[in-house]
């Protein structure tokens, strides 16, 4: 018996189960897409692979519901893998460890891949149960989601008729989304030298950050551990004399990274010193982060002395400049919707290799120009140091749709079922929804989910009563004749 089978609803959780012992990370996804469409020919629906992965399955309406308009119902493929210090699992070969913590399902040592499973687990659920009542259904599950859209981007959605689409991608119970932010990946680079240099090294460690996701907890004042450990090193700098061997921090661009690291050589002499500038920094983002980051913590461990391959003087200068110069975090705030973050970016990944330094950014904003603004900023100061800049996976913002029949269907359902209100809301976050709009004429989209804490970490969580909940509102949502 697997280790959700005692939970309900029980087809949802067990095909959440089975999807979680597939590997699926963004780029490999090929064997959960196989599996869907094995899952499609074994109850001979309907189905569509492309070279990628994307996968378009299709039920047709049951008995009575011929004449409603089809519904699309649409989630991802992949997920965000992290994993802590010391997890053996291979995402790219391994399945994930689950347990079930109160009302919460967790993978031991890891992401749990809630964002976006529990969407494909609802929507294959749909599609096996030849009871319920349904208009044509047709269901889209697209790759490359967390690594800039790049499924949504390329799947061809020509064999649809619906112009109504369930989005699944969301995580908080009770909350509409109806639009939402645009935004890319921005890789910079910035050429470096090296030289021999010998002393003490030491390694550096920024610890024991929250992270998240970083358009949905942008706003919640989290440090950034490629950022605090730049601030780490420039205050180093004119102190004490080192040397820069190696810098590393962070997964996903799209993730807030929680630990980032260097190591750093000094005469003997100085060690003492570096130590102490090191502990004063700490104290400082301590205090800074005291509510939002209770757990930040600069290791610093002396490794002995020898001869290293470090950054010359010039790129090490250069280093510090990038890293502390360009913008991070929130930028501007919406003038139109109170507390929505408009503008964004989150220095997800850093890499010191032997000649360059990598800077992986995810940029986003609900104004184009902004996101355009902000991308063209960093090429800017990386240009005047001597670095370059690249994007991809760009994707338009999802623009809010006054006249929704969809969401005014779904407010009366969950009036109904509820007794209250739900949230309309516009997020930061990036969602698919707005890719597709480009790609169906007139889409009318909304996007839903269960509860879900700590997405993109090691501490994501997905609600079993709340996913029990949202399941029982989809089926009412399935089942609406308007």
């Amino acid at each position: 018996m697997g280790v959700l089978s005692n939970l309900e609803p029980a087809e949802v959780f067990r095909y959440f189960e089975e999807i979680c012992s597939i590997p699926h990370p963004s780029y490999r996804e090929k064997k959960l897409s196989d599996y869907c469409v094995d899952f499609a020919q074994s109850r001979g629906l309907e189905v569509h692979q492309d070279t990628l992965g994307n996968i378009v399955i299709i039920k047709e309406a049951a008995a009575g519901y011929e004449a409603v308009e089809p519904l699309i119902i649409q989630g991802h493929l992949d997920m965000v893998c992290e994993k802590e210090p010391g997890c053996v699992i291979d995402f790219e070969k391994d399945g994930l460890d689950l347990c079930v913590e109160g009302d919460y399902i967790a993978a031991r040592g890891t992401s749990l891949g809630g964002d976006d499973g529990i969407a494909i687990a609802m929507a294959l659920a749909i599609l096996a149960d030849d009871t319920l009542p349904h208009p044509r259904i047709e269901a889209v599950f697209t790759v490359s989601e967390e690594v800039g859209m790049e499924g949504a981007g390329a799947v061809d959605l020509s064999m649809l008729k619906g112009h109504k689409l369930l989005n699944l991608d969301s995580e908080e119970e009770g909350y509409f989304l109806t639009s939402c932010a645009g935004g890319c990946r921005a890789n910079v680079s910035l050429p470096v030298s090296r030289e021999t240099s010998h002393g003490t090294v030491y390694h550096i460690a920024v610890e024991g950050l929250t992270g998240g996701h970083s358009g949905v907890e942008i706003d919640k004042g989290r440090a950034n551990s490629n950022l605090a450990l730049g601030r780490v090193l420039l205050a180093l700098d004119g102190v004490v004399a080192y040397s820069l061997v190696a810098m590393e921090g962070g997964l996903k661009d799209n993730a807030i990274p929680r630990m980032s690291s260097a190591d750093v050589i000094v005469a003997e002499a100085d060690g003492k010193r570096l130590e102490a500038l090191i502990r004063e920094t700490e104290a400082a983002l301590q205090k800074e982060y005291a509510v939002t980051e209770p757990g930040l913590h600069i290791a610093v461990k002396n490794r002995g002395i020898g001869d290293e391959y470090t950054l010359t003087e010039e790129s090490r200068k250069k280093v510090l400049a990038l890293v502390n110069l360009l913008p991070g975090g929130i930028q501007s705030m919406s003038a139109d919707i109170p507390g929505l973050v408009e503008t964004s970016l989150n220095l997800g990944v850093l890499h010191l290799n032997e000649t360059e330094l990598k800077l992986h950014y995810a940029v986003r904003s609900s104004v184009q120009s902004a996101k355009d603004f902000l991308v063209e900023k960093i090429a800017c100061l990386a240009g005047i140091l001597g670095g370059s800049l690249t994007t991809e996976g760009s994707y338009p913002a999802w623009e809010y749709r006054k006249d929704s029949v969809l969401r005014e269907d779904m407010v009366r359902i969950y009036r109904e079922m509820y007794g209250k209100d739900p949230v309309i809301q516009a997020i930061h976050a990036g969602l698919e929804c707005g890719l597709l709009a480009d790609k169906i004429e007139d889409l009318d989209a909304v996007s839903i989910g269960p509860d879900m804490v700590g997405i993109h970490t090691t501490e994501e969580k997905l609600s079993i009563a709340s996913t029990r909940r949202v399941w029982e509102f989809v089926l009412r949502v399935i089942a609406c004749r308007s």
